[in-house]
């Protein structure tokens, strides 16, 4: 089994004021959105807010959750979406079904000692020809005491999280950084004054004025840094 690392107390604190981030959430639903299919499958869910978004526009959708406190919680607020299924899942999975059209995870992958082993059992829950969907934090020198806290083992380049998902027997579509500004705004907050992104003031400036900048920009020019590294890629027919 891939241990997922990291205080789950602290994990709590950070999604719940990231929960609060909506345009920084909508945008990265959008990012994964046309290449979701009819079934997909999230692994590691948190609190459902992706999940949420994503199943709003497909007829079928199943939210995970390895942590067994956080699944509790998980079931209790999926129970009024009656299209959305909830399960417990750890990867690897054993004698996966192959039932998928996409497997969509965002920010897990740093947290699992082995990755490649990760992103192939994604591989392995998808239909042949089905989607892999990946977004993690980017670029070593932002890992910070935040970073460390909340688990994350490695932070990626396009280079290091391509080469993963080549290795896990992936075909990439697509690879590129997203949300420059965040990255630089992460790391002055997180490095040089050792903050947490928890609810606040401070998410809430980033998610309201920067980040609709940020956003706008990218969507014609993308950058050569970013917050995030999001990674598409099809399972082989």
């Amino acid at each position: 089994m891939a241990d997922i690392t990291g205080d789950q107390r602290i994990q709590s604190e950070v999604l719940e004021g990231l929960a609060t981030a909506v345009n920084h959430r909508r945008w990265f639903v959008e990012l994964a959105l046309p290449h979701l299919g009819d079934n997909p499958i999230e692994i590691g869910s948190g609190l459902g807010d992706y999940a949420i978004e994503w199943a709003e526009h497909l007829p079928k959708f199943t939210a995970t959750e390895a942590d067994p406190d956080r699944l509790v919680l998980l079931k209790e607020r999926m129970a009024e979406y009656s299209n959305i299924d909830v399960k417990q899942m750890l990867l690897p999975v054993e004698n996966p079904a192959g039932e998928y059209s996409a497997a969509v995870s965002y920010n897990v992958l740093e947290h699992i000692e082995d990755h490649v082993g990760a992103l192939r059992s994604m591989k392995e829950l998808v239909r042949p020809g089905g989607k892999v969907i990946i977004i993690v934090p980017a670029f070593m020198f932002a890992m910070s005491q935040v970073d460390i806290a909340t688990g994350h083992i490695r932070r990626y380049t396009k280079k290091t999280l391509s080469a993963a998902f080549v290795e896990a027997g992936l075909e990439i579509e697509k690879v590129h950084y997203a949300n420059a500004l965040g990255l630089l705004g992460y790391y002055t907050a997180t490095s040089i004054f050792k903050l947490a992104p928890k609810e606040g003031p401070m998410v809430k400036v980033y998610d309201s004025l920067v980040l609709p900048v940020t956003k706008a920009a990218e969507r014609i020019v993308r950058p050569p840094f970013g917050q995030s590294v999001f990674c598409v890629a099809r399972s082989p027919q």
